[in-house]
């Protein structure tokens, strides 16, 4: 652990409030630009290929923004980094909402994958900057209820504003604009900032905490699985479409609201045994997933499966501030960011892989296998340390 660096006693709130009023922006972006853009562009007549390739492209700007993170930091403070993304995210918005020319609209989804990214990696190291490691916990799931609830809201855009005429990427675009806004104001009584990351960092932190990397990854691959792949799996084995647009707000729901009371699990006792005990629980959500018949009964275990498994990257925020400080929180969200775009695209192929190989329930049990392992592995490790 570096312990260099001076920890501060108290919270930072005002530093607390700026990140997770970003974070939550990052995460409404992304909530609705996902299945907007996608339905936007199906409706012009574009090919599902075009379409995909287009998403590719924001994971194109996150993962430059993973890379230029570090000299980023260097030029300019966590306060100015975090506002001038946000104003990136927000003329990105403006763009999809004022030009229909297709490339445009890959440039406006790279810039808005880089904006977003460099949000979501500055909120991340400065929030453990600010947060005194006693309450670090609570704080960190107030933070993944944040993400989580701007992910559920960000949907919601699209029935209430419809997508004619640009109206729902506008309307974020002023949204994500006053949230740049009430940045600036609160961080004039922050007393906190994220400290830039040398040269190298990145690495050193990979070398240095393949675990907590590990689990971040193993988050993106269960998490991104159940968004996307449980819905298939449900109207595979026989249920309406309904039934599986109740089980996604099944799976995000109680996530977010679970969060803070796994942080004060987090902070009150041992990490890594809360650590590996939702690894555990989010392993047998998924295992005992096909064995259900019960409505009631898969509607708590999907429940159980996207809080627990969102409760791994509560434990990696929660474990990276406990562990480290200074730049190496740059360089640790960074390697965080990358880790969650390579489980989230891993998670969707094997998912649908393994459904398409031998049957619906095998999807949910790789998964489950998957994350069975890395709770192993975990457990092994945590033991040595």
């Amino acid at each position: 652990m570096n312990t260099a660096e001076p920890r501060i006693l108290d919270a930072d709130w005002a530093a607390i409030a700026v990140v997770v009023f970003g974070v939550t922006a990052f995460s409404v972006s992304q909530g609705l630009t996902y299945p907007l853009i996608a339905l936007v562009l199906a409706d012009r007549g574009v090919s599902a290929s075009i379409i995909g390739l287009n998403g590719a492209f924001f994971a194109i700007g996150v993962g430059a923004s993973t890379f230029l993170i570090g000299p980023m930091t260097a030029l300019m403070n966590g306060q100015c980094l975090i506002v001038s993304a946000l104003i990136g995210v927000s003329v990105s918005l403006a763009l999809l909402a004022s030009f229909e020319t297709l490339w445009v609209w890959f440039a406006a989804r790279l810039f808005l994958g880089f904006s977003a990214s460099v949000v979501f990696m500055t909120s991340e190291a400065w929030l453990n900057t600010a947060c005194p490691d006693r309450i670090r916990g609570r704080v960190s799931g107030l933070f993944g209820a944040g993400m989580c609830a701007g992910f559920a809201a960000g949907p919601l855009a699209i029935p209430l504003f419809g997508m004619e005429d640009g109206f729902a990427f506008a309307l974020l675009a002023v949204y994500v604009a006053f949230v740049a806004f009430v940045t600036v104001i609160l961080s004039r009584k922050t007393h906190t900032s994220p400290a830039a990351a040398r040269p190298g960092m990145f690495l050193s932190f990979v070398f240095a905490a393949p675990m907590l990397v590990a689990m971040v990854l193993v988050f993106g691959f269960a998490d991104i699985a159940a968004v996307s792949g449980l819905p298939l799996y449900f109207t595979e084995i026989g249920y309406s479409p309904s039934f599986a647009a109740v089980a996604v707000t099944m799976l995000a729901l109680p996530t977010a609201l679970a969060q803070p009371l796994f942080g004060y699990l987090l902070d009150k006792f041992d990490r890594n045994v809360v650590t590996v005990s939702a690894a555990l629980l989010a392993a047998g959500g998924f295992l005992c997933l096909p064995f259900l018949s019960s409505k009631t009964a898969i509607f708590i275990d999907v429940a159980l499966i996207g809080t627990a498994s969102f409760g791994l990257y509560t434990a990696a925020l929660t474990l990276l501030g406990d562990r480290y400080s200074g730049g190496m929180l740059v360089a640790g969200s960074a390697a965080f960011a990358l880790a969650y775009a390579v489980g989230s695209a891993s998670g969707t192929i094997v998912f649908g892989t393994s459904m398409e190989i031998f049957s619906a329930s095998a999807g949910p049990v790789a998964i489950g296998v998957c994350v069975l392992l890395f709770a192993a592995a975990f457990g092994v490790a945590s033991l040595r340390r």
